[in-house]
């Protein structure tokens, strides 16, 4: 190839007189416009609204094409849940009372657990001896069903609130230390020796390091926890009778008199509340990590 030749090419055998042609230049694609406000908002709630409609269909149609008229009890059709459960102010009344009593025990059992389990995540992320001492112990924890100690926690702690909060804390326990000791152990080794080459101590390479690395799965953790605080909340207000009436209370007296529609809402009012703990948590992930880090899209 001459040195006069004005299309010349890379190693790679590219033409890089290409670029001099305007006739070989060819424009970028010029990006899609957003679409319009009314297509994102119908995105989001056209397919739970569908579905909440197809849910509606066969519940009225399990209460009036399968139950027949003297076992409609089972299952009362929708409008008659939202009369006698809702719309009554003092059986809704009621169940507000009880879902705030649950919502006390599960948070404090929440907190109970998110100290304890943090704290042995820490002690176990720094020493690997502690963590195969202590991890195996928490499997077991986590393994044993609650039933089956319910027994041992009414003679150790009564069965008032304390107990109550005893079961939040077992069951909720579990996940904190799963997901924050899988946070913390998850820095990249570079970053590790990269602060072993400025010789950081143990504290500082937890806090600048380990710790920011460990959010995202801190906060996967405490969703988990946040809704099985509430799922302990009523199992232990259900086997725990004394003191200030919780939903689980309720639930068992809606039951054994066959008072289905109050049931039904008890239940509603119940799934609501983890619910809002759930997305309250999501909401205070996003404010604490959303700025920079953005989970992966999963090819969607």
């Amino acid at each position: 190839m001459s040195l006069t030749d004005d299309r010349r090419t890379t190693g790679d055998g590219a033409d890089l007189g290409a670029a001099d042609d305007p006739e070989l230049v060819h424009e970028a694609p010029a990006p899609a416009p957003p679409p319009p406000a009314w297509r994102r908002v119908a995105a989001v709630a056209l397919p739970p609204f569908v579905l909440g409609v197809g849910i509606l269909a066969f519940w009225y149609f399990i209460s009036y094409g399968i139950l027949e008229e003297r076992r409609r009890f089972l299952l009362r059709p929708p409008h008659q849940v939202i009369d006698k459960g809702f719309l009554d102010w003092d059986a809704f009344s009621t169940i507000l009372g009880g879902l705030w009593s649950s919502t006390k025990v599960a948070l404090m059992g929440l907190s109970i657990a998110i100290a304890i389990g943090m704290f042995l995540a820490i002690i176990m992320s720094q020493a690997r001896m502690a963590e195969r001492a202590i991890f195996p112990y928490m499997v077991t924890l986590q393994a044993i069903p609650i039933l089956a100690i319910v027994p041992l926690i009414s003679f150790w702690f009564g069965t008032g609130q304390t107990s109550r909060v005893v079961v939040c804390v077992i069951i909720a326990l579990f996940p904190i230390i799963v997901n924050t000791l899988f946070g913390l152990q998850s820095a990249e080794r570079g970053a590790h020796d990269l602060f072993t080459l400025h010789h950081a101590n143990r504290l500082t390479r937890l806090r600048k390091l380990m710790f920011p690395a460990a959010l995202p799965a801190i906060f996967a953790g405490l969703r988990i926890s946040a809704g099985l605080s509430v799922i302990g909340a009523v199992v232990g207000d259900f086997f725990f009778g004394r003191g200030e009436v919780g939903i689980g209370q309720l639930l068992r007296r809606y039951a054994n008199r066959l008072e289905g529609e109050e049931l039904l809402a008890a239940v509603i009012m119940t799934s609501a509340l983890g619910v809002v703990v759930f997305w309250t948590f999501g909401l205070l992930q996003t404010l604490v990590i959303g700025k920079w880090h953005e989970p992966g899209s999963g090819g969607r």
